[in-house]
């Protein structure tokens, strides 16, 4: 009986025997290889906060984040970390880079080990390979454990964002559109891109003054969303506001918000603010372009009226030539055009060979600067009728000519009669 069971024990060892040759030990689908310290992520950055680095950065943290997964607390951890090619220690001359762990890690709890290493400019961006051991005790127990990690680890670069206006002047009593672009200047994609305009009294700008004017104007809209902006790329969006006559010729601080997910996968945000230069309202009208005579000439005259509310600077009109008209160009200089007074100007004609008398088809531009010192136009068509006025002078001259010389013929023969009754009285006296 006893040889019976005895067989029966080799004959169900053998399959068992089997499986666990085909499985092997680490082949198993369950994990029996427990230990105390599971591995969990690895990152440029501390234990609290993601960071991004870039090919050249020198003595930046990098983080392994561990849990204890044992039944018991573990005390005196320390850690050495291997990394590719590309990274080395930020201090020692050996390849490897050492942490310790001030604090015990209770059973359930995770911990980090923090190591600082120089990101060389020859490392790509991506994924890489890196090792570490970690070394500890459990408590209440002599000796040192020993667990060894292979794993991967991101280098993302860093997102540098820039902000610009396209152009940094507002005017007053208009409504103004501006373009502004968003820049990536770094190394790493930002994405879902939000930005959001702070209009509020509380709002701090990068110079620390916590009150900023964007309350006293008037945005359209206070939003926008951009997507994603790859290294080097801009995206742009535009602001539309309206500027109240009493912020003319102060800063309109705008400052905004940009949301975006980093290339940790990170929510992230920074503040920018915006200046602007809110200049005067220059609005010029050119009215009343007729032709009198002036000095025995044509000459045009016309008037000027600025409905602004500053005064337009070095102020020219021009007269030019269009179509088939051949009257020649001139400019002149009228100064200062002040604002609700009309002001006056008058140009000679003059002909580019022939004179044409009749109607020319003109334009009047008048050029000026405003308070900041650009060069403006304001272009006025219109049709005038140029009389000869010469001609009319001379019919004038011809008809007075025969009316005076009949006059001076009676005035003539009256001087000769008298002379004669004279001659002739003094004979007969004789």
């Amino acid at each position: 009986m006893r040889s019976f069971f005895v067989i029966l024990f080799v004959v169900f060892l053998i399959p068992l025997s089997n499986i666990y040759g085909q499985l092997g030990a680490g082949d198993s689908p369950f994990e029996r290889n427990f230990q105390d310290v599971k591995f969990i992520d690895a990152y440029f950055g501390t234990k609290n906060e993601k960071m991004e680095f870039e090919p050249g950065d020198r003595n930046v943290p990098f983080t392994v984040v561990f849990s204890n997964v044992g039944s018991q607390d573990i005390t005196g951890i320390r850690g050495q970390l291997s990394l590719p090619l590309g990274f080395k220690p930020a201090h020692g001359q050996d390849d490897l880079s050492f942490a310790d762990s001030d604090t015990n890690a209770e059973t359930g709890e995770n911990f980090a080990l923090t190591f600082f290493v120089d990101v060389q400019r020859g490392a790509t961006m991506g994924t890489h390979p890196a090792s570490i051991k970690v070394d500890y005790s459990r408590l209440r127990e002599s000796g040192t454990r020993s667990s060894f990690f292979d794993f991967n680890f991101e280098l993302t670069g860093k997102s540098v964002i820039n902000v610009k206006a396209d152009r940094h002047i507002l005017t007053s009593l208009n409504m103004n559109e501006v373009l502004v672009d968003v820049k990536n200047d770094g190394t790493a994609p930002i994405s879902s891109v939000r930005i959001e305009l702070q209009n509020t009294q509380t709002a701090l700008s990068t110079t620390s003054q916590s009150v900023t004017n964007v309350e006293n104007v008037v945005f359209l809209k206070n939003s926008w969303s951009l997507g994603n902006v790859e290294p080097g790329e801009t995206k742009t969006f535009d602001i539309q506001v309206y500027v109240p006559e009493n912020l003319r010729g102060s800063t309109l601080r705008a400052p905004i918000t940009l949301t975006y997910f980093n290339a940790q996968g990170d929510r992230d945000s920074v503040q920018k603010i915006v200046d602007f230069f809110v200049k005067g309202y220059i609005d010029l009208t050119v009215y009343n372009v007729n032709v009198i005579e002036l000095s025995n000439k044509p000459t045009i005259i016309g008037d000027i009226i600025n409905e602004g509310n500053v005064d337009a600077l070095f102020g020219f009109v021009t007269v030019e030539p269009l179509e088939n008209s051949n009257i020649k160009k001139q400019t002149h200089f009228i100064d200062e055009i002040e604002v609700d007074s009309p002001v006056p100007f008058n140009i000679p004609v003059e002909f580019e060979g022939e004179p044409k008398y009749g109607e020319h088809d003109i334009k009047i531009i008048v050029r000026y600067k405003d308070a900041i010192r650009d060069e403006n136009f304001v272009n006025y068509e219109t049709s005038i009728f140029v009389p000869n006025y010469s001609k009319s002078k001379n019919s004038d001259v011809i008809f007075n000519e025969f009316l005076i010389i009949p006059i001076i013929a009676g005035i003539g023969i009256t001087v000769f009669m008298i002379k004669k009754k004279r001659r002739q009285k003094t004979e007969y006296d004789l």
